[in-house]
């Protein structure tokens, strides 16, 4: 339904949740390297659970060569606090891209100073932050509840 993009994920937990969430929506998981882990490692399979081998992942060498293979029409969204347009101010459609940085850093400068139009945040008081898996379920959820009509 859509795709989940981690830029350089360096928690093997978070991806492992970010896989199941990918699989409970009918969504395409993509880890662009260098991963901070194996994509064998135990951490990443225990928060996967027995459903890791069920996920949809593909893993690229850059965030170009996933581009590259996409079709031209494609459309990408950047999840980043150093935006203040909020994720649920843009319309997604199926196939939409739901690009996010690694859990220390973010996204590169590169990519968000390139895509500054398509750079969405979740809105937060208190925090600068939240946990990836919880980011990427949020604004994923949001692409679903949009587009309800269809079957997951």
């Amino acid at each position: 339904m859509f795709n989940v993009v981690l830029v350089e994920p360096e928690i093997p937990p978070n991806t492992g949740n970010i896989g199941r969430l990918c699989l409970a929506t009918g969504s395409t998981l993509h880890l662009v390297e260098p991963l901070g882990f194996e994509i064998n490692d135990r951490q990443l399979q225990r928060a996967g659970l027995d459903y890791w081998k069920e996920v949809d992942v593909r893993i690229w060498a850059s965030f170009s060569e996933l581009r590259a293979a996409q079709a031209a029409d494609a459309h990408y969204f950047f999840l980043t606090t150093k935006t203040k347009r909020p994720y649920f101010a843009e319309r997604f459609k199926p196939g939409d891209f739901l690009v996010f940085g690694r859990e220390t850093k973010g996204l590169p400068e590169s990519l968000l100073q390139t895509n500054v139009e398509r750079l969405l945040t979740i809105p937060m008081r208190s925090t600068r932050s939240l946990n990836l898996s919880t980011a990427v379920a949020i604004v994923l959820f949001e692409a679903v509840r949009q587009n309800a009509t269809l079957n997951l």
